[in-house]
């Protein structure tokens, strides 16, 4: 019952983050108060390392971490996978877009259930830049998002592969370990599917 309790106020925390998390980053890291209660992401971290000194465990703090920045990441994805197909027109475009909502909803949810068996806290929402990120995308014209948002996916998916790497080399977390184990070769294929789409976006004439 203690850890049911204690996942339940995790769950608060990242509800109340939802409820005012819709300001700017700027807003948020004015103090040190307001970045907790308006970035997701910061929540959750916080929420964790409270459970992982009361569990005595703090030698997973990376773990924990990554498992924070994975969730959000993995919701970045689908929310632009979304959009991709609102706003796209070249068929590669609206393929990729396609793959990044099926398959990181997967992953999204395999996530949730370690999480929720670990008593893991994740974000129910973007972080702040993320949110930044999505916002100014979804101002673009079609043109303009396809090429912005297929080198976001390069780039974006460089950066995960590093994490996930990490993650499956150094990870204290044998569950997590193997989450990121599985999970490497999946983003590098998307890596070389975004490069693709990337290719065919800046050859268009």
């Amino acid at each position: 019952m203690k850890n049911v309790l204690k996942f339940l106020s995790g769950i608060v925390i990242i509800a109340a983050a939802s409820c005012s998390g819709s300001g700017s980053k700027g807003t948020a890291d004015t103090d040190s108060t307001a970045n907790y209660s308006s970035n997701s992401t910061d929540a959750a971290m916080d929420s964790n390392e409270k459970e992982l000194k009361a569990k005595g465990s703090t030698e997973l703090k990376a773990d924990y971490e990554y498992a924070v920045k994975a969730a959000n990441g993995g919701l970045m994805e689908v929310e632009l996978g979304k959009l991709a197909q609102q706003k796209a027109v070249t068929p590669q475009v609206l393929e990729f877009g396609k793959m990044m909502v099926t398959d990181h909803s997967k992953a999204n949810t395999e996530l949730k259930g370690i999480a929720a068996a670990k008593f893991i806290t994740l974000p129910a929402i973007l972080s702040n830049d993320l949110q930044k990120d999505y916002d100014d995308m979804a101002k673009l014209g079609k043109a303009e998002f396809e090429k912005a948002y297929t080198d976001y996916m390069v780039k974006d998916h460089k950066e995960d592969i590093e994490e996930f790497q990490k993650e499956a080399k150094d990870g204290k977390d044998t569950v997590l370990k193997a989450f990121a184990t599985k999970h490497v070769p999946i983003l590098q294929h998307h890596l070389e599917m975004a490069q693709h789409a990337s290719d065919v976006v800046k050859n268009k004439k």
